[in-house]
């Protein structure tokens, strides 16, 4: 029976909130328009949030998830005790190190030696491709490094070990050198040294941060690298990338066993600084996660003003509307009409009434989704839809709670009177 009596009292409300709609278009749009646009203007800002994030995300791929870097430099130096130059004199890493981690390493899934050098020109017959990165790897790169295949095969083993010429290319290169058959098989030169395809990596797209994606790289054995560069010569330094245990909360056990690892390898003494550097990818995740605190505080921001006028124009319709109503009020309650049937009639008019405001909000927001933006994709998310309808709810609940409150407590008697 109570649910009946909600039921039908949502339906009268939402009646009453129509028929205010109707009576005076013109005010009721103007006075939702700072519901709609406050809507709009949080879910936004939301919105291109989750889009940067999710872009920023993928861009980062290439770091892997939960890994943790051991290079000559910091990704944040400076500010401490430790003077800058004295990071130019550190050792670089060496394949030994490598292996040696590698064998004693146990707080570890992966480990991995990577190495590049940009600028290299790829050459297929008359066809040639430039300013494309190239990546040493050890076959433990695929573990530490999230590498999707499009075509053909990752590097077996024993091509790691032997440092065969062979390598996988990304999906530009592999446009620019073969735009009409497969590569797969075929042979490139790389500095002028044939090098057999053996896959092509999936279209990643477009970088937010603006350097080379992997579409633009091809990937070779560690070995075969050194043979074709000169590793450890020429500004090229090693990195180690090591691929942390999922239960290791911010790889910290892993740091406390590379450390001691690394240490003892290099023969530091127990009062002697590092000469390496453990970088972590949370450092970025870090950063990025403060960025987006500051932008969704501002979309509040932003939005919050737009919203408190809104709330003031939905408060207003309700005054206007407990004034014009006030005779039926009085009606309703010599009636029989309990407090609790007004205050609930008017509140959920008012809910209503900002639903409405929010509504046309997100649907701004949808249309906004909908402008191309390069490779960046917004999408209206489900959780964006529920954040912008519960703030509308909020915002029509606090406009009506005091013009409900004064319909309710009306004197029927004076109610009926009023003219």
């Amino acid at each position: 029976m109570k649910l009946f009596l909600y039921i039908r009292l949502m339906l009268e409300s939402f009646s009453f909130a129509l028929q205010a709609l109707r009576s005076n278009l013109l005010r009721t749009t103007l006075s939702l328009l700072g519901v709609s646009i406050g809507i709009f203007a949080i879910i936004t800002v939301f919105t291109v949030v989750d889009a940067l994030e999710r872009k920023i995300k993928d861009d980062m791929s290439f770091i892997g998830d939960n890994v943790m870097y051991i290079q000559k430099f910091p990704w944040q130096f400076g500010g401490g005790a430790y003077p800058w130059w004295r990071y130019f004199r550190r050792p670089s890493n060496t394949v030994d190190e490598f292996r040696y981690l590698e064998k004693n390493l146990e707080s570890a899934q992966a480990v991995a030696l990577i190495a590049g050098r940009g600028g290299n020109t790829l050459k297929y017959r008359n066809n040639s491709v430039t300013a494309i990165q190239a990546f040493g790897v050890s076959y433990g790169y695929a573990d530490v490094s999230d590498i999707p295949i499009g075509q053909g095969r990752y590097f077996s083993r024993q091509e790691i070990d032997r440092s065969n010429n062979v390598a996988l290319i990304g999906f530009n290169v592999a446009q620019a050198l073969f735009p009409n058959q497969s590569p797969v098989g075929e042979k490139i030169k790389i500095r002028g040294r044939p090098v057999q395809v053996i896959g092509v990596l999936e279209k990643e797209g477009s970088s937010i941060f603006g350097n080379t994606s992997r579409d633009e790289q091809v990937l070779i054995p560690y070995g075969t690298f050194g043979k074709f560069f000169l590793v450890g010569r020429k500004g090229i330094e090693p990195t180690i990338a090591l691929k942390g245990e999922r239960d290791d909360a911010g790889l910290l056990e892993l740091e406390s066993e590379v450390r001691g690892i690394m240490r003892a390898k290099r023969g530091l003494r127990p009062f002697d600084d590092d000469n390496f550097a453990l970088n972590r990818t949370e450092a970025f995740a870090d950063q990025i996660s403060k960025l987006f605190g500051v932008l969704h505080v501002a979309g509040w921001i932003i939005g919050g003003f737009s919203i408190l006028v809104g709330a003031f124009g939905i408060a207003n319709i309700m005054f206007v509307s407990v004034k014009e109503r006030t005779n039926i009020i009085g009606i309703q309650k010599s009636l029989g009409a309990k407090t609790q049937f007004i205050l609930f009639q008017f509140l959920f008019e008012a809910v209503f009434l900002a639903l409405i405001g929010g509504g046309v909000g997100l649907f701004l927001v949808n249309l906004v989704t909908l402008i191309p933006l390069g490779s960046l994709t917004m999408v209206l998310s489900t959780s964006n839809i529920i954040l912008g309808l519960l703030v509308s709810s909020i915002v029509g609940t606090a406009a009506g709670i005091i013009p409900a409150f004064i319909a309710a407590r009306l004197d029927p008697v004076i109610a009926i009177r009023a003219s």
